[in-house]
């Protein structure tokens, strides 16, 4: 769990524990559709990617202040900081923010506030990068680049996430040659629920650098061969799969065929509020089901830092990297 690391797929939104929901809630005169902390745990309990979606917007609603957005981040860099998290880059959904009326400005000032503390307070560097709804409209997408623009300067990347199947990487093409334009990075949700075709899309029409999951690659061989070839980090997030029936069981995961097929797969939390487990919980987890050992275990966190977006920081990623494998296990 100590094991220094990098946290690459986390959804800020996804780490509102029950505790944090109630007591927003309270503070911003918000009524949640369930009795108590227990009952809300209790309704974590999904079908698919949809079933959880809906409840994850709902929650949102407590979601109104720079001040709650800050305290939302700044309670996630804590539990990270606990489980050898070093480094981390994390997700935010503005559309779901602005269609209820919070704005973009109130969303990224309240996260950055957060993050800017973050090394001296948690001792975790971090980057932020902004995620468009796939589910959404393109037009929508475009018109949260543009609201984003007087703030780039504290974004680094942008993403793609929310329900998949039917919603190809494509259809966001524009939006993606606009942020790259404005110089951001790319990254973007694909072969989760949605086919390895829609990973192949996301890297030629897209141009992203991660992909976000990509565990369907495994069924298109020459798909595999690329990303080993190509070096494309995947971010995957075994205990969501599981919650989400992208696999049955975790014992089921195709994680370790992942590894000795060379992919350069990194591990990580997804929405940890609500799938059971942060970034050191589930290198715990793959550790028990999938019997990886603490060579494969290390390998797993040397690939976060080396996918990390800190080409512009090398002198830390190497810092980073000595302290991985230096790390001695118990």
């Amino acid at each position: 769990m100590h094991l220094p690391k990098a946290e690459l797929h986390l959804h800020i939104e996804g780490t509102l524990e029950p505790e944090l929901a109630f007591a927003l809630a309270a503070r911003n005169g918000v009524t949640l559709p369930h009795a108590d902390t227990e009952a809300l745990r209790t309704a974590y309990l999904f079908e698919d990617l949809q079933s959880f979606l809906d409840l994850y917007y709902a929650l949102m609603t407590v979601l109104r202040t720079e001040d709650d957005f800050a305290e939302l981040a700044d309670a996630y860099l804590a539990r990270a900081a606990t489980q050898g998290v070093r480094h981390a880059e994390i997700f935010f959904d503005p559309q779901a923010h602005t269609a209820r009326g919070v704005p973009i400005a109130t969303v990224i000032e309240g996260l950055s506030r957060a993050l800017e503390r973050s090394e001296e307070k948690h001792g975790i560097s971090t980057r932020l990068i902004m995620c468009f709804l796939r589910d959404q409209s393109a037009e929508s997408a475009l018109e949260t680049l543009e609201a984003a623009r007087p703030h780039l300067h504290r974004i680094s990347a942008v993403g793609l996430d929310s329900a998949e199947v039917g919603h190809p990487p494509a259809k966001f093409r524009e939006v993606y040659e606009r942020a790259g334009e404005l110089g951001l990075r790319k990254v973007a949700h694909a072969g989760e629920e949605g086919p390895p075709a829609y990973i192949r899309e996301a890297l030629d029409v897209l141009g992203v650098e991660r992909v976000d999951h990509g565990l369907r690659c495994m069924e298109d061989p020459d798909l595999v061969k690329r990303l080993v070839a190509e070096r494309v980090p995947l971010t995957l997030c075994p205990l969501s799969n599981v919650r989400l029936r992208a696999v049955d069981t975790l014992e089921q995961h195709p994680l370790p065929a992942m590894l000795e097929a060379g992919l350069l797969c990194t591990v990580n939390s997804d929405d940890p509020a609500y799938f059971g487990g942060y970034v050191g919980d589930t290198f715990h987890a793959v550790h028990e089901a999938l019997g990886l050992d603490h060579e494969q275990l290390r390998t797993l966190a040397r690939n976060s830092f080396e996918a990390a977006f800190l080409d512009h920081d090398e002198e830390r990623r190497a810092r980073y990297l000595s302290e991985v494998e230096a790390y001695a296990f118990d």
